[in-house]
């Protein structure tokens, strides 16, 4: 009878140490870090990336969880790089050393991420990259940092084939350039894409003009494009920037036959409230437009306008999808362990769910860590009847149907 007490009582002790360990694994939490500029002068698309990652973690957790772990919840904790390099380093060394994260995502700003993605390499902590630009952020040989947009040189790329094609398209020259970029990372950044392109397609170059994101006054700036007289105008603006440099061309009645952003600002949705019909027939360069003919596109940006107020931007979309593609290489990877999630997030292959909203078909890391499908669309603003709007015209087959573009630029 002691033998058969004994065995009962371990049994029963057993089953409650199993009990104990089930409800503790559905009750654990993924902790998740963010690093975001949530003031200064990127704070605009810090707060929409904030946004973006909030409406998918809800989805997420109201959904049921991560259900390979027990129903665990993605809880978020964030950090405001203040588009600092060295305030987002710090971040991530508190994230990960006091909060604990199991991951990290961030920084949009690429001179934030690029040292910020080195504290994590170094810790073995997973970081996943929605936005940050720079070529060289995922050309460390890293093995945890994953990067969902497309990166500098493939923008670069793709503007310039845009250029190409649309010059043929209505048999209209273009011979010199102006580039004109904010002097943070991200625009010289771009710049230097844009001048090994330069050489290759044989443009002049008119105008290489870095200024500071922070100006009050770009009148001078607006002064050496009207002097330079170049047919196309590139630009990388932040949002108050860009508005501002939108209104002071208008003023001074400077219009080359393209004026062609690449995102940022020129995305922002306080740009077309800030410019209004300055802006009419500019073209920008992003990751993704409301009107992309993809499953799922219309809903996901109706409820974000509903609760935020504004259309979805490329950026918050490649925000909103980081969540979706965490939670996939959760499931897979059955564990929130640094190891086994770096693994799975290196054989990810997204095609499906909330994820394929993006404008191209599937998410998937090459041996960098960059989404090795990631394309941006080229867009046009204009009054359609209904306001200013954004409207995809490249690639041509990507194209809205029934619109032609506007090009060249009219002069006004």
């Amino acid at each position: 009878m002691k033998i058969f007490k004994s065995l009962v009582g371990t049994g029963l002790l057993c089953a409650l140490v199993l009990g104990f360990s089930s409800f503790a694994l559905a009750t654990e939490t993924v902790k998740v870090g963010n690093i975001l500029p949530l003031s200064g002068p990127s704070a605009a698309v810090g707060q929409q990336g904030k946004q973006a990652r909030e409406m998918a973690v809800e989805e997420i957790n109201a959904a049921g969880g991560i259900k390979a772990l027990g129903g665990a919840k993605l809880e978020m904790f964030y950090a405001d790089s203040k588009s600092d390099p060295n305030v987002g380093v710090t971040a991530a060394e508190r994230l990960i050393n006091t909060e604990k994260v199991n991951v990290l995502s961030g920084c949009w700003n690429s001179g934030v991420t690029y040292p910020s993605t080195a504290v994590a390499e170094r810790y073995g902590i997973p970081f996943i990259v929605p936005v940050s630009v720079r070529d060289t952020i995922t050309e460390r040989g890293f093995k945890n940092v994953f990067r969902i947009a497309a990166k500098d040189s493939w923008w670069a790329r793709d503007q310039f084939a845009f250029l190409k094609d649309i010059s043929k398209e209505f048999g209209t020259e273009l011979k010199t350039i102006a580039m004109v970029y904010e002097n943070g990372d991200w625009g010289t950044g771009l710049a230097a894409q844009w001048k090994k392109l330069i050489e290759k397609s044989g443009y002049k170059v008119v105008l290489d003009e870095p200024y500071p994101s922070s100006a009050t006054d770009l009148t001078p700036v607006v002064n050496k494009i009207r002097r330079a007289r170049p047919d196309v105008l590139l630009l990388v603006s932040n949002a108050a920037d860009a508005v501002l440099l939108t209104n002071t061309m208008a003023d001074y009645r400077v219009r080359p036959k393209v004026i062609l952003g690449t995102g940022g600002g020129h995305a922002d949705p306080t740009f077309l409230s800030g410019t209004k019909d300055n802006a009419q027939y500019i073209f920008d360069i992003v990751e993704w437009e409301t009107d992309v003919n993809k499953p799922g596109v219309k809903e996901v940006n109706a409820k974000y306008k509903a609760e935020y107020g504004n259309n979805l931007t490329g950026e918050a979309v490649d925000a909103y999808v980081s969540m979706y593609v965490l939670a996939d290489a959760l499931e897979r990877a059955g564990s929130a362990s640094p190891d086994k999630l770096r693994a799975a997030l290196a054989a990810t292959n997204l095609k499906t769910g909330p994820a394929a909203i993006v404008s191209y078909d599937s998410i998937e890391f090459d041996k960098t860590g960059q989404n090795m499908h990631a394309s941006p669309v080229v867009v046009q603003i204009n009054d359609l009847g209904k306001g200013l709007e954004r409207i995809t015209i490249w690639p041509k087959s990507a194209r809205r149907a029934g619109y032609t573009p506007v090009f060249p630029i009219p002069k006004k």
